[in-house]
């Protein structure tokens, strides 16, 4: 028996393979095979091409082999268009041949049941024990234009390009191919792998961070199974060039039953957005924006700032651009006196001389390049998205020679161009494509593609942040998750908590657990007037619920009342609560309350959640999410991203609250969720944050674990 290879990690024979064999090859011309081997041969692939049909002697011209083991030569990549039942056998013959990977077509795995899955499961097994790399099954296939490979069953071959995408739908991948063929739009790279048994996001992700015919990578991702394989990928592609995802669907954890706040609020989309911040991915809401932003990454330079210059034939769509500009959160270019005078020597005087440039309706090509030129020249003007609608004076394959020439004389500003109409401006806009223009019919989809692009320059200028730690007493935290378990018990009471927090580093009230109301008496008395008692039970999560909470309680005689009123409301709301007592605290006033919490993900891991605490996180559901770790600047974006940061800046004439002591919390959360991954939920609500230097103050948290295997 030989040894098993070891896996090859690298994927050279997908994309540049010397010989390929189409396991399936068919005569029935409504076959798939029949498909996969039509396109093999018919769209320039120079390498041998050999089928396998042993019902066959040949198929479209060529001679048909009763299996791979039969091909007299050595072949790189398999093509299997068989049933399923018959796959792993195949997977068994390409073995022997030592070819080291294989597109597998054919459908009928996991998609269409348990019996399914079992099968894919083996063969995704037999390929890892063999060192045979898999893309698929159930899959459309794989096509690289520039070499003419069509390695799939798509009706139609694109032109080669610049754009690599993966889909993870072949159904979305042959739609897109049938659009970019009618656009014109080529792509170095096309993929689509299906169920993912085993190469997927990230392979391709490394496999095209250093290929030179590819400028940017294009994901359709419905889910990834291991999130943390692909941030890493993801992570360090993106420092190379642009990743741009459009993500649709979702995972079971979006709808799974919670109890934290945090848990309520976090679901699938939370993870993936917070993935791709983290990671410098570009997000597309739709495929149009996929498109949108891939032709200007692949056309245009990067843009070394956000100041948009706009220039227009027409006043409206000026608006339209200038609207879309502040919308993206960007600005218009203050011109310098010499591009406004440059503008006032050729324009008409009713022109507009600032930006937007209006050169008005009557504007031949000669005024509208002229504009153009001026501003683009314009030191303080980073873009240019330059507008033209039909109008009777309009020249539009002019006009779109005069943009390309002021672009080239400008290289490094990205130009946009936005011919809007149609018949008339057709020929103008086929001009820009083919002058490396990238065009859109509407102002808003050129302004959003700019600012894609500014977005990924602010992560590349961005420094490569580290997590943060700090000393920090582990040992205290597990005692606490083992006697947690030993009780057999998920939720953590606030005494409990408390601890955990205390040895992470976290300001606590001074507080005391009282059995009993003499203790109560005891403990306020130590602790010093006014206090607030708080019901202690391990199976009481929300205590303000059944009115388990008094505040400012400033005598012995109100600390009294209170512990007998919680202990005897407790009971009766929850008979079968395991009742401690009362938790003793001090009074803290004067802050600021924010959440910080914590929600296990699926695929991502420990998902933070930063927002307004108390009852303001149900009502306004204003709310940042990171995966932890966290980097420095993790914590900070997460604070200002929320709608109502002002509020903790310092509105309307109050003092700042230390956000210093907000990231130190942030940070220090999510070293804990590291450090612990039993912990599936955690809030700290609400952490009272004082002002500017004064630090923060953890009042109530509530912590779920997770039991281990074998326990409880």
């Amino acid at each position: 028996m030989t040894a098993p290879k070891a896996a090859n990690r690298a994927l050279p024979h997908f994309f540049q393979p010397r010989s390929v064999a189409v396991i399936g090859a068919s005569r029935d011309e409504a076959a798939v095979g029949h498909a996969c081997l039509k396109n093999m041969i018919s769209c320039g692939y120079a390498g041998k091409v050999y089928a396998v049909n042993p019902h066959a002697d040949e198929v479209l011209g060529v001679k048909c082999h009763p299996s791979v083991l039969d091909i007299p030569d050595p072949v790189d990549l398999g093509l299997i268009v068989v049933p399923a039942r018959f796959v792993l056998s195949v997977m068994q013959e390409c073995a022997q041949k030592a070819i080291d990977s294989v597109i597998i077509i054919s459908a009928g795995f996991k998609e269409s049941g348990p019996e399914g899955a079992e099968l894919e499961r083996q063969v995704a097994a037999f390929g890892r024990e063999h060192g045979i790399r898999i893309v698929g099954p159930n899959c459309l296939g794989i096509i690289v234009p520039a070499i003419g490979l069509n390695a799939s069953f798509a009706p139609s071959m694109p032109a080669a390009g610049q754009m690599a995408i993966m889909s993870q739908s072949g159904a979305l991948a042959t739609a897109v191919l049938d659009w970019a063929v009618d656009q014109g739009f080529g792509f170095s790279k096309f993929i689509s792998f299906g169920n993912r048994a085993d190469v997927g996001f990230s392979d391709f992700l490394h496999a095209w961070k250093d290929d030179p015919d590819t400028r940017v990578i294009l994901i359709y991702m419905e889910g990834v199974d291991n999130g943390a394989t692909f941030i890493e990928a993801a992570r360090q592609v993106s420092r190379v060039k642009p990743v741009v995802v459009v993500k649709s669907g979702g995972t079971a954890a979006g709808a799974r039953a919670v109890s934290s706040h945090t848990g309520s609020l976090a679901g699938a989309e939370s993870a993936y957005e917070a993935a791709f911040r983290q990671t410098g991915v570009i997000r597309a809401h739709s495929v149009e924006d996929l498109f949108d932003y891939a032709i200007a990454f692949a056309f245009q330079p990067l843009p070394q700032g956000e100041a948009l210059g706009i220039v227009t034939n027409a006043g409206g769509p000026g608006i339209m651009a200038t609207d879309a500009t502040e919308r993206a959160g960007l600005r218009l270019a203050n011109l310098e006196k010499a591009t406004v005078d440059c503008l006032r020597t050729k324009l008409p005087p009713a022109s507009n001389f600032y930006n937007p440039v209006d050169v008005l309706g009557d504007a031949d090509a000669d005024r509208y390049g002229y504009a153009a030129s001026c501003l683009i020249s314009d030191p303080n003007v980073h873009a240019m998205v330059a507008v033209l609608t039909p109008q009777a004076m309009t020249q539009p394959v002019e006009c779109a020679n005069a943009v390309a020439d002021a672009a080239g004389r400008q290289n490094g500003k990205p130009i946009f161009g936005c011919f809007m109409g149609g018949r008339m401006m057709s020929a103008g806009e086929r001009r820009l494509d083919d002058r490396r223009i990238p065009s859109y019919p509407v102002p808003e989809r050129a302004v959003s593609a700019f600012a894609a692009m500014v977005g990924y320059k602010r992560w590349l200028d961005r420094p490569a942040g580290q997590p943060v730690t700090f000393e920090v007493d582990r040992d205290l935290a597990r005692q606490v998750f083992a006697q947690a378990r030993q009780d057999r018990r998920s939720d953590l009471g606030e005494v409990e908590a408390r601890q955990v927090l205390t040895g992470y580093g976290f300001k606590v009230p001074a507080g005391r657990l009282a059995h009993t109301s003499d203790e109560a008496l005891a403990a306020a008395a130590g602790i010093g007037y006014p206090v607030v008692l708080k019901i202690a039970s391990p199976d009481i999560l929300h205590k303000s619920d059944i009115g388990g909470v008094r505040v400012n309680l400033t005598s012995p005689e109100q600390v009294q009342d209170a512990f007998d009123l919680l202990t005897l409301r407790a009971r009766r709301f929850m008979p079968d609560a395991d009742i401690w007592g009362c938790l003793v605290q001090e009074m803290v006033s004067g802050g600021r309350e924010v959440i910080l919490g914590v929600s296990r993900d699926p695929q991502f891991g420990p998902l933070l959640m930063f927002g307004l605490g108390g009852i303001y996180v149900e009502v306004l559901k204003d709310v940042a999410f990171r995966l932890a770790p966290l980097t420095r600047d993790d914590a900070r974006e997460m604070i200002t991203e929320i709608r109502s940061y002002p509020l903790l800046a310092g509105a309307r004439g109050q003092k700042a609250a230390d956000s210093g002591a907000i990231v130190d919390g942030l940070l220090r959360l999510s070293q804990l969720v590291c450090d612990f991954p039993e912990i599936v939920e955690m809030d700290i609500n609400p952490l009272s944050v004082m002002d500017a230097d004064h630090g923060a103050v953890a009042m109530d948290a509530r912590i779920t674990i997770a039991h281990r295997e074998g326990e409880g």
